[in-house]
């Protein structure tokens, strides 16, 4: 990513990498724990990842909205990155043989062993969704000339939600569940995704203030070039 792309002349800011960082966090945690487990409560039926994966595209909207579209762009393939080596981590580690005496593959095997379909789906989910959010994100703040927040944390989150939603599970599941249960799981977790984000617009309001002004940092990307392969290396 050249100065010329951010428009900002090398800016070295103190808190980007901290973010990043949480960012990496929780898309690693939630893919890696609660990406295939189903969860019973009430009348809903949804995936746990559900319960904390809107917590990255906080993040992503925090990135997007005081970095601007480079930088979260960067993030995004970070997370990638991540993703991959994950999944490639879990793939050598899951079929190594057990020692003599230890007793723990089957275990091993039925928590970390995901399909490479699961896998595929989940990466490409995330890559669709992450940066369909970013985007919005940017547009909407260049529409809103940088008024209602609320419209931007919430709109990116509705379109990116639905990419990510509706790619995971239907690319993940169909024909492994009952169709029914794909569709439940899918609109559930699409519904409960936004209302999170929705909920949480107090706190990235608070995020977001609190980072512009220690950053000295509001950037609009009146000439970012949006492409998702521009400057990631």
């Amino acid at each position: 990513m050249t100065d010329q792309e951010t428009g900002r002349s090398g800016r070295n800011y103190q808190y980007y990498d901290v973010f990043v960082g949480a960012f990496v966090a929780i898309l690693i945690l939630t893919n890696l724990i609660g990406v295939a487990k189903v969860v019973q409560l009430g009348p809903l039926t949804f995936g746990a990842s559900a319960l904390f994966f809107p917590m990255s595209y906080v993040l992503g909207d925090v990135l997007t909205e005081v970095y601007g579209f480079s930088y979260a762009r960067r993030a995004v393939w970070i997370g990638f990155a991540a993703l991959v080596f994950m999944s490639f981590m879990t793939f050598v580690i899951v079929r190594l043989p057990g020692a003599p005496g230890w007793d723990g593959q089957a275990a091993y095997q039925q928590i970390f062993g995901q399909t490479p379909r699961i896998v595929l789906a989940s990466i490409v989910a995330f890559w669709i969704g992450e940066f369909a959010n970013a985007f919005v994100m940017a547009k909407l703040k260049l529409i809103t000339q940088g008024r209602m927040l609320w419209t931007r944390t919430i709109g990116s989150t509705v379109v990116g939600q639905a990419f990510d939603s509706f790619i995971f599970f239907p690319l993940a599941f169909l024909g492994v569940w009952p169709v029914h249960l794909v569709v439940a799981v899918t609109i559930t977790n699409y519904g409960l995704k936004v209302g999170w984000e929705t909920i949480c617009t107090p706190l990235t309001y608070y995020i977001i203030n609190k980072l512009k002004a220690a950053e000295q940092e509001n950037y609009f990307d009146w000439d970012t070039d949006f492409s998702p392969f521009r400057g990631t290396l």
